[in-house]
């Protein structure tokens, strides 16, 4: 299977990158995590027009007509810039939800028994009904807790399984959180100077470094693959190993940076607290190692 990117993915992976870069950088990162829980409409309503989330609309219904392996790489640069926001939900809707594929509409998504961005969106898919708040780790990610099942004659109806597109989009988005904790603990490993040398010289953080990345490309190589394959036990072996390589990742990046790492300036912090929100989305470690179970005993 052949997993060198073409000329246009290239440029649609360089395009977002720049778009992200422009609109959406460490300065306007910092000021999203000190105002929680409120959306730039306006980035929002641009990555529309820029066909983020009309990515795999056909042509014909005004979307941009390119397929799964397209949504992972913009899905993967925008966990690499931690942009806040139901994406995946919005994204999902596209095609149903009237403004979704523009950016005109803001769209939850019920996930388990979590909802993402409830406060700030226009429609939610899903019963979202008696949902409360609670706290989340993650500044730049609001939740809500919708209660679960309760006996009686008429209950709830319980969450079917998770969209395997989700749970994709989902494992792109935690490689992009780890392809950028490695960048930036190599980053400060060359720069940081102890004992009279940069500490990237030391052998126990030239480890550290090597393992974020090997975790990195290896989730790479299976998010890639799945995307192509689509299979659902593709989908969950992705989701386990970007899971993997973003939490272990982020916390090996709080490592080389140290006590730095846990100052609001830095991002690194935030990159692991959206580590683990993500990780408890639906299609999560346990799922999906129940699926891959499965898989092998049949």
């Amino acid at each position: 299977m052949r997993f060198r990117l073409t000329g246009d993915q290239e440029a649609l992976r360089a395009g977002m990158r720049e778009l992200l870069g422009r609109r959406f950088d460490g300065a306007a990162l910092r000021a999203a995590a000190g105002a929680p829980g409120r959306l730039d409409r306006g980035l929002w309503r641009e990555l529309g027009a820029a066909g983020f989330f009309a990515l795999r609309l056909p042509e014909a219904d005004g979307g941009v007509g390119l397929g799964l392996p397209e949504a992972v790489l913009v899905f993967e640069e925008a966990g690499r810039a931690l942009l806040p926001g139901p994406l995946a939900a919005t994204h999902l809707a596209a095609a149903d939800v009237p403004g979704a594929a523009t950016g005109e509409t803001v769209v939850a998504r019920v996930d388990g028994g979590l909802v993402e961005w409830l406060a700030e969106a226009d429609e939610v898919t899903g019963d979202a009904s008696g949902a409360v708040p609670v706290r989340s780790v993650d500044p730049l990610t609001p939740l809500h807790r919708v209660p679960g099942p309760v006996p009686g004659p008429a209950p709830r109806p319980v969450p079917g399984p998770a969209d395997p597109v989700a749970v994709l989009l989902t494992a792109a988005e935690q490689l992009g959180t780890a392809t950028r904790a490695c960048e930036l603990a190599v980053q400060h490993a060359r720069t940081r100077v102890q004992f009279g040398q940069p500490i990237g010289a030391f052998q126990a953080v030239k480890h550290l470094c090597a393992e974020m990345l090997v975790r990195a490309e290896t989730a790479r190589a299976a998010v890639y693959a799945a995307a192509v394959t689509s299979a659902p036990a593709d989908i969950a072996a992705a989701r386990l190993l970007a899971d993997e390589a973003a939490v272990r990742g982020t916390r090996d990046c709080l490592q080389v940076h140290g006590g730095m790492g846990f100052t609001w300036e830095s991002e690194v912090h935030l990159h692991l607290k959206r580590a683990w929100v993500r990780a408890q989305r639906a299609g999560s470690n346990a799922e999906g190692e129940e699926m891959l179970a499965a898989e092998l005993l049949g």
